[in-house]
């Protein structure tokens, strides 16, 4: 039996003990992940090294097999076969103990779930404790206060009225504290209970899961260690084989596979030369000095016999088949007369010796009695060839005495092999298709005239928050595509008649506009100053409204603030909502007030702070900070999703932000990203349609743009709302409703509008219209840029709820604004 440490050392001033032991039982579900990831990595280890090691003994194969120490390779491959083997077999256990862990993670699932459920009563106690212990403090407090009131106004003397008040408040202060003592009594001994309860329930938990987590290593390392076994004795196997392999047993394979015969070449005497028989023939004679057996007898360059005896010295007097084909011309047959007796050939005896396979060396006595052999034979038909024919047996004697040379294929076979061992290879090459808004860029110099004004692929990264705002001089319009919809030519007021999707009702007694007047060419502060058309990095939480960061109790719950802030990417395409494409994305920060840090450090074991994310159901993706948060896997709620910190990483990041910025009052920390689904023109807050009709000398332009509140969880009003056009063609001349600025050094025209939402004219809705003169046109329609923001609220509706003690949201802030938010015709 263990001892009950959790039951011991859990309790507190602050009753925190609860929220640990929770969360470190959701910690033993993210270990039992971890550890499979970490089996899984090195089985991947150990299949990658078998593949390794089954490829070098297959390359030991293809090593060469001349020479003495061939023999060895053939000990090398079997022995780097055997030890893949064994790692392969680890492989497989490994993948066996992956089951068995992922089971034990399924099932630990399903405990840990049935366990919240036990221990919600517990949780009811501790909040009721922690609640009533703070009532009792400030019921403390009044009543120490009222009773020291009354008493000093006993002894300064006051008004028997002034001082039966002042009763009246200490009576019903000291009522209050004393109920509170007992609320707080019967919290006390209902908390005790449930805790101790609930302590040893998470120690058995614990208990159970580490010698779970034991088993597991436990078969880890006894398939480990087996394999080691294995990889010994196909090691002492191969010590073995090697030392069994002598030098003496190399040497003698080799002399018996390679070896040419036993028998050593014969002596050689001194032949003296004999000058009568040197005379006696009419041709000097041919000596040899000595005959090799099998190996063709090449023609002597000193001889002067003619031609008549040249094919007697040359014939191949090997016995038939010995050679190979036999050349009939050349054998020594002998000739006959036409009575059928031998004719001697021409020259002496020594040459006729000498042209026989079996005549003796030149070193015998030329004294000695010469014998001649005469030999009486019938004419054989000359038809009848089987004499002069090798056999089929002595062919394939012959051919069997032929050794080949290695083969220059198997050689280059080895060669490319080590290549391809020895060659880097490069992963190929990938592109990465990003249709995402964020990389849209309709002002940059990649969009050439005539090219497509789609969306197109590209590798921008998406930037994590609204970029940085950008001057509106800093934008340079594309020409615009050629293949643009042609609109009939006509007057300014000619746009009017097409029909628009979402434009403000006419009404029959709606008098024209009067035509704007001509702006004069001028230099506009608004085009000179930073104006954005995006969202900009402004701070997500401003000053909170919580205590001074300096001056945090310890007993106090701590201030935290929250701030949502997304950005809304749309890109219209003419009048067609079918063809816009929009990208909504946030992201969470909280900040930290500067006193926090110190409550964190001087406190071992500081409230884990968790929250709830809510309203999550129209969230594509969620992405936290890896580093900080843990999530609940186990839950089922598509609507909301629980968040907890790693305090410890939580407090390193706030105290390294601290030394980097140690004068700064609060501490931002990004805590998620989300991308928000959308619904493509019913998610923009603000609808557009983009009309042109450009002539040689004048270009119309008209831009209708209508609020949706229908995008908004909470609609608010869309403020600082720009809309910038860049126009070409030289203007000369402008008229514009509502009036509009000209920059004639960037050829842009900026509208500025008032905030935008169901209360302004038309519930949001209306027109801009400009039509410009040209010295050099016609103008090409040019894609709008378009600004706006709104505080106060989200497009996704997604909100935080803190949960568990310690902490209080002292501010929620909430925002919106343009990413890339364009449109074309």
């Amino acid at each position: 039996m263990i001892t009950p440490y959790f039951l011991e050392n859990f309790w507190g001033d602050k009753n925190n003990g609860f929220d640990v032991l929770y969360h470190n039982m959701k910690h033993g579900q993210i270990s039992s992940k971890e550890l499979t990831d970490f089996i899984r990595e090195r089985s991947t280890i150990e299949e990658a090294y078998a593949r390794s090691m089954t490829k070098l003994a297959k390359s030991a194969g293809n090593f060469s097999q001349l020479g003495t120490f061939a023999p060895v390779w053939d000990v090398f491959k079997t022995s780097t076969e055997k030890l893949a083997s064994c790692h392969m077999e680890l492989v497989r256990k490994l993948q066996e103990l992956i089951k068995e862990v992922q089971k034990y993670v399924e099932e630990q699932a399903k405990a840990h779930k049935k366990t919240k459920e036990e221990v919600a009563s517990t949780l009811e106690a501790v909040q009721n404790i922690q609640t009533t212990s703070q009532a009792l403090l400030k019921s403390r407090e009044i009543y120490n206060a009222k009773t020291v009131e009354q008493e000093r106004l006993r002894k300064e003397g006051a008004t028997q009225r002034d001082v039966d008040k002042a009763g009246v408040k200490a009576k019903k202060a000291t009522e209050t504290y004393k109920s509170y003592v007992e609320k707080y009594a019967a919290a006390k001994s209902e908390f005790e209970q449930k805790m101790a309860e609930t302590a040893q329930k998470f120690q058995d938990i614990e208990e159970n899961h580490i010698h779970h987590m034991k088993e597991i290593i436990q078969s880890y390392s006894r398939s480990v260690d087996e394999t080691h076994v294995q990889i010994g004795e196909v090691h002492t196997e191969f010590v073995r084989n090697i030392e069994n392999t002598s030098v003496e047993s190399l040497i003698h394979k080799l002399a018996e596979s390679k070896g040419t015969g036993k028998e050593r070449p014969g002596p050689i005497e001194f032949e003296e030369c004999n000058a009568a028989i040197a005379t006696e023939g009419a041709k000097p004679r041919k000596r040899k000095p000595f005959g090799i057996p099998g190996r063709r007898k090449d023609k002597d360059t000193d001889s002067t016999e003619s031609t008549e005896v040249e094919p007697a010295n040359t014939a191949n007097g090997a016995p038939p088949g010995y050679y190979g084909a036999i050349d009939i011309q050349n054998a020594n047959v002998p000739q006959v007369d036409a009575d059928g007796f031998c004719i001697r050939p021409e020259g002496n005896e020594n040459n006729a010796k000498e042209n026989s396979f079996y005549s003796s060396s030149d070193s015998e006595d030329e004294d000695e009695p010469r014998k001649f052999h005469v030999e009486i034979k019938p004419v054989q038909p000359n038809n009848d060839t089987h004499q002069n024919r090798a056999t089929i047996d002595e062919l394939k004697a012959s051919i069997g005495n032929i050794i080949l040379s290695p083969s220059t294929s198997a050689q280059m076979r080895r060669n490319q092999s080590s290549d391809e061992l020895g060659r880097t290879r490069v992963p190929t090459p990938y592109e990465l298709t990003n249709n995402d808004l964020l990389s849209l860029d309709p002002f940059g110099p990649t969009l050439a005239a005539g090219s497509s004004s789609s969306v197109s692929s590209s590798t921008v990264p998406v930037p994590n928050r609204p970029t940085t705002p950008l001057t509106a001089g800093g934008l340079v319009p594309p020409p615009r595509p050629s293949s643009r919809p042609k609109l009939p030519t006509g007057k300014l007021t000619g746009i009017n008649e097409i029909v628009r999707p979402f434009s403000p009702p006419k009404t029959s007694n709606a008098s024209p506009p009067p035509a704007a007047p001509l702006a004069r060419a001028e230099s506009s502060s608004s085009l000179s100053s930073n104006a954005s058309l995006s969202a900009g990095n402004t701070p997500t939480v401003g000053t909170s409204r919580g205590p001074s960061p300096v001056t945090l109790a310890s007993l106090d719950a701590l201030p935290i603030a929250v701030a949502f802030t997304e950005s809304v990417n749309a890109y219209f395409k003419g009048a067609d909502p079918t063809k816009c494409i929009v990208k909504i994305t946030g992201d969470m920060t909280l900040s930290f007030p500067m006193g926090i840090i110190k409550v964190f450090t001087t406190n071992p074991s500081p409230a884990v702070l968790t929250f709830k994310l809510k309203n999550t159901s129209r969230l594509e993706q969620i992405l936290p900070n890896q580093q900080l948060l843990y999530s609940d896997p186990s839950q089922s709620d598509s609507n909301s999703k629980d968040f907890w910190f790693n305090m410890q990483a939580l407090t390193s990041y706030l105290r390294k932000s601290s030394d980097q910025n140690p004068t700064a009052s609060y501490y931002n920390v990004d805590v998620l990203k989300y991308q928000v689904q959308s619904d493509g023109i019913h998610s923009t807050p603000l609808n557009l349609a983009v009309y042109w009709k450009c002539a040689a000398s004048t270009s119309d332009l008209r831009v209708d743009y209508r609020y949706n509140p229908e995008s908004m969880v909470s609609p608010g009003p869309l403020s600082n709302v720009q809309i910038l056009v860049p126009v070409d063609g030289e203007v000369t001349n402008m008229q514009s409703l509502p009036n509009s600025n000209w920059n004639p050094e960037q050829n842009k025209c900026l509208w500025k509008l008032s905030d935008i939402s169901e209360k302004s004219d038309n519930e949001g809705a209306g027109s801009l219209r400009a039509k410009f003169e040209l010295s050099d046109g016609p103008s090409n329609p040019t894609t709008l840029a378009v600004q706006f923001m709104s505080e106060g609220s989200t497009l996704s509706g997604v909100d935080m709820e803190l949960q568990g003690p310690g902490y209080r949201l002292s501010l929620n802030k909430k925002r919106f604004a343009t990413g890339r938010y364009m449109a074309d015709c």
